[in-house]
């Protein structure tokens, strides 16, 4: 599936952006502006299911099958957060960016024996007002708010589904197809510190921003920026 794509400025260098579960590009309002800056001409999807791309089956492996028949191959940069780390960790073998960032990426939980339920998503999605948001969010800018009201009203939300199994499947890479950094949110609730010493083992650089909840770039974006020192 060709995925809708959201772009910012036209340098020689080229970033991949990749959103998490019930976002879509417009959550890198920030991020992408930024690495424009720099130098990148930056490209953000909005994974099936999410913002103005299609709809249809949910699997880690279909969203990234999406990557690869929308974006570039050989990019400078990819970020995936969330479940868009997931996805470029199933795509990145065959995209073969120069760097990869996986931010609090969705490799698996930290209480796997309890199981997940998409039905939490759901029930927020559903329900979800700005105070809501704000309550759960309390760093984040009146800007992101917004935004998230509008992707969630656009939001399918059998895509929820596609990660009713991760919980069991503990997925972590057995080792970096390319250059990779592993941004961890401080406490994450995706990767604890075991699973941050089983990364570096296996060839990942990690770095906790220290203080930022999950979707670190909304929630602390300066830490976020000086974690990728080095890396962008």
């Amino acid at each position: 599936m060709l995925l809708n794509t959201r772009e910012w400025g036209s340098g020689d260098r080229v970033a991949l952006l990749v959103h998490g579960i019930m976002s879509d590009s417009r959550t890198w309002r920030r991020v992408g502006p930024a690495l424009a800056e720099r130098g990148y001409r930056v490209i953000a999807v909005d994974l099936r299911g999410h913002g103005a791309s299609g709809r249809g089956a949910y699997t880690p492996e279909l969203f990234a099958q999406d990557l690869v028949e929308t974006l570039p191959s050989g990019a400078d940069l990819a970020v995936g957060h969330s479940l868009g780390g997931l996805t470029l960790s199933f795509a990145v073998d065959r995209l073969r960016p120069e760097r990869a960032v996986f931010s609090d990426p969705a490799w698996r939980f930290v209480q796997p024996e309890q199981g997940f339920d998409p039905a939490v998503f759901v029930q927020f999605a559903a329900n979800a007002t700005s105070d809501s948001i704000a309550a759960m969010n309390p760093r984040w800018a009146r800007e992101d708010i917004g935004v998230e009201l509008e992707t969630l009203a656009v939001w399918d939300p059998a895509t929820a589904t596609s990660l009713s199994g991760l919980a069991e499947q503990a997925v972590l890479p057995a080792k970096p197809a390319v250059p990779s950094l592993v941004q961890v949110a401080d406490p994450s609730f995706l990767l604890d510190d075991g699973a941050q010493e089983t990364l570096r083992e296996r060839g990942f650089e990690v770095r906790v921003v220290k203080g930022a909840g999950h979707t670190i770039h909304r929630d602390d974006f300066d830490g976020f920026i000086s974690s990728l020192d080095g890396w962008i």
